[in-house]
């Protein structure tokens, strides 16, 4: 609750939008029990629910950091700009679930194509501005918090910032499977091929470095060197998951 409170102080724009969309999750959780699609041979509630909570995470985390930042209005901008981005990319991707349609990679009418294209756009200005955050982090002092938390912090957006953009691999190619079409059998939930490669493991990994190093930073690690020898360990397995993809390789083959 300490946290929970804490964490509504430092951005309230970015809690609540937070919470909604956490609660949406649950209720899509209770949809992939009580009405099941299925969609490329999985529950099609899945991609929603998980895009859901993937930015309660992203969302939260922002509104943490940016509790570390000089208040003002670039920062209200940002909250806004995630919130109208990120809450179209969620409504649409569930929206398209419940009939069971595709979201991502979908130019069959020019509707759907114009949709795909303002995502992708929409998801683009979102990691812009998480870039504008991570710049005022390496612009700014923290004399009150240890240097080995702001290096992870500024590393962790770096991260982020790169394997965002890596999603500009799947667009390309609308697919996210490489060595055959997508859909097949995949890890549980997260649906990563077990037979091919999948794009979206690098995605994943690269984009949760935003909280894994900062976390192990703060509560783990608590030094500077340690910090960015952790962040140079996980750009490579990020990059290692990344070329292993594009080798058709899956990264778990069970």
């Amino acid at each position: 609750m300490e946290f929970i409170t804490s964490l509504k102080d430092r951005n309230q724009i970015l809690f609540w939008f937070g919470l909604i969309n956490l609660a949406a999750s649950l209720v899509l959780l209770v949809l992939s029990w009580l009405k099941p699609l299925e969609f490329a041979g999985v529950n099609a509630w899945y991609k929603p629910l998980k895009f859901a909570l993937s930015t309660c995470i992203l969302v939260w985390s922002i509104g943490w950091y940016s509790g570390y930042l000089v208040n003002g209005l670039d920062l209200s901008i940002v909250n806004w700009v995630l919130v109208i981005t990120l809450a179209f990319e969620v409504i649409y991707i569930a929206f398209q679930a419940g009939r069971g349609l595709a979201s991502h990679y979908n130019i069959s009418t020019p509707s759907y194509a114009a949709l795909y294209s303002l995502m992708a756009m929409a998801a683009s200005v979102a990691t812009l501005a998480v870039g504008y955050i991570g710049i005022k982090f390496f612009t700014q002092s923290f004399p009150n918090l240890p240097d080995y938390y702001v290096w992870a912090i500024r590393l962790g957006i770096v991260l982020f910032f790169v394997f965002s953009f890596e999603g500009f691999a799947m667009g390309a190619k609308l697919a996210h499977t490489v060595g055959s079409a997508d859909g097949g059998k995949g890890l549980p939930f997260f649906n990563w091929s077990r037979i091919f490669g999948d794009l979206r493991v690098a995605h994943f990994f690269g984009m949760h470095a935003l909280q894994v190093l900062p976390i192990l930073a703060y509560f783990v690690f608590k030094d500077v060197k340690i910090t960015v020898a952790a962040f140079l360990l996980y750009t490579a397995l990020a990059t290692f998951v990344l070329v292993q993809a594009l080798q058709a390789k899956p990264f778990f083959k069970l």
